[in-house]
């Protein structure tokens, strides 16, 4: 059983910083793909950003240039340092890992940016 824990959700004021962390537990395989997810009250759940092995990123559009996902190694440690945040990024974050053609989720961590 894998097990992801996020940590360094808060309540920061717009244009303020968080760096958001992530381990996984229980493999000892090395995930091929770790992501970042957000889901807003009544929204679905969105991708943030995700980063693979090798180290390729991608972002969705409205965090590009503000939020930055970085990776431990080949260690199931992942980071997300989110800066000028918005209150439209207001949202419980979920970490997320590919590991054996499966998907494993986290318990989620709450941000929220005030105005």
């Amino acid at each position: 059983q894998v097990d992801l824990m996020e940590s360094g959700g808060d309540l920061v004021q717009a244009g303020g910083s968080l760096r958001l962390s992530c381990g996984a537990s229980g493999s000892s395989a090395s995930a091929n793909v770790m992501g970042w997810y957000r889901q807003a009250p009544g929204k679905q759940r969105d991708l943030v950003a995700e980063i693979r092995t090798g180290g390729s990123t991608m972002y969705e559009d409205s965090v590009k240039g503000r939020f930055t996902i970085s990776r431990d190694g080949d260690k199931n440690t992942v980071y997300l340092q989110m800066n000028s945040l918005k209150p439209e990024d207001t949202a419980v974050y979920y970490c997320s890992a590919h590991i054996h053609f499966q998907q494993y989720w986290g318990r989620g961590t709450q941000v929220t940016v005030s105005s």
